[in-house]
């Protein structure tokens, strides 16, 4: 869960689902803050004066994975994190839309609802997907974007497959989070070596329920999420991106070198950086060293 220092802010995304945003740094008053069941408005006169932030977590994750970045960036940022549909405390209705279509209209309905364009999007996997499609979309609302190891080229089937087997190995319910911990960190087959950062990454997606602990969103509407993606390429929309862009990349993550600089070469505005002894998880496994890698090009888009 987001400590203290964040701030939850009710935004109301694609076919009305509610999603919850969380802000950190110091509190910022709102008029929700006084009628919650009211409208979002936007930040009191102060806020508006931080370029602004917003962090989309990848596929399983939540808003709170991104906390200590957040952080970090909201001594000079308005820094907000999105729970996505289907994901933390935002709504996971069984027949709502897990379209990449919808996954973006969240977005900017996010950026819209708070005020918050044009933003740096910030995205992991998934979530970095979402950023760049909608970068291509609104490129009023974007005005940089940081792209953590995701893949422009299609998955397929057989990666389907995979993830549908994965899920059903999961021996769940978990009697303890240390259970949590162990199995995801140690015991999972797709684990090539022990890794501690992978075991805590997924207990924070894990919620106490009277028969152990599971996960805080249902797998099939993960499958349903992925599923709207693998199937094609997405360079295309890539090309498509006008802002400054950095694709960072842990060197033992998920995207490959080679696709990582051509991803660097088809975008019209494009950066790279690699973060070392960093796998999939890469904001998540070595925090400082991603910090060390997006900092300059934060620093290069400036204060406005």
């Amino acid at each position: 869960m987001p400590g203290p220092m964040a701030r939850r802010i009710d935004v109301t995304g694609a076919g009305g689902v509610r999603l919850a945003a969380w802000e950190f740094g110091d509190p910022l008053k709102t008029d929700r803050e006084h009628d919650p069941s009211g409208p979002v408005s936007a930040p009191a006169s102060g806020a508006g004066d931080l370029p602004a932030v917003l962090l989309l977590h990848g596929l399983m994750g939540r808003a709170s994975h991104w906390a200590p970045t957040a952080r970090w960036l909201s001594a000079r940022h308005r820094a907000v994190a999105l729970d996505q549909r289907g994901h933390g405390r935002s709504d996971k209705p069984p027949r709502a839309a897990y379209t990449r279509e919808a996954y973006v209209e969240d977005v900017e309905a996010a950026l819209e609802q708070l005020g918050l364009g044009p933003a740096v999007l910030i995205g992991h996997a998934m979530g970095a997907l979402t950023a760049w499609q909608l970068a291509a979309k609104r490129p009023d609302l974007v005005r940089g974007l940081i792209i953590c190891d995701m893949r422009a080229s299609a998955l397929g089937a057989a990666s389907q497959h995979t993830w549908t087997e994965w899920f059903r190995a999961w021996p769940v319910p978990f009697a303890t989070l240390a259970d949590v911990r162990k199995w995801f960190g140690e015991d999972d087959p797709w684990v090539e070596r022990p890794n501690p950062a992978r075991g805590e990454f997924y207990a924070e997606v894990m919620a106490e329920s009277p028969d152990g602990w599971r996960p805080v969103f249902e797998p099939e509407q993960m499958l349903r999420s992925r599923e709207t993606w693998i199937y094609d390429a997405h360079w295309e929309e890539l090309a498509q991106v006008r802002c400054p862009t950095l694709v960072v990349r842990g060197l033992d993550g998920e995207l490959g070198r080679a696709e990582a600089q051509e991803m660097v070469r088809v975008l019209p505005n494009g950066q790279y950086a690699e973060v070392a002894d960093a796998g999939h998880l890469v904001h998540y496994d070595q925090p400082e060293a991603w910090r060390a890698a997006i900092e300059p090009f934060l620093n290069t888009l400036g204060d406005t």
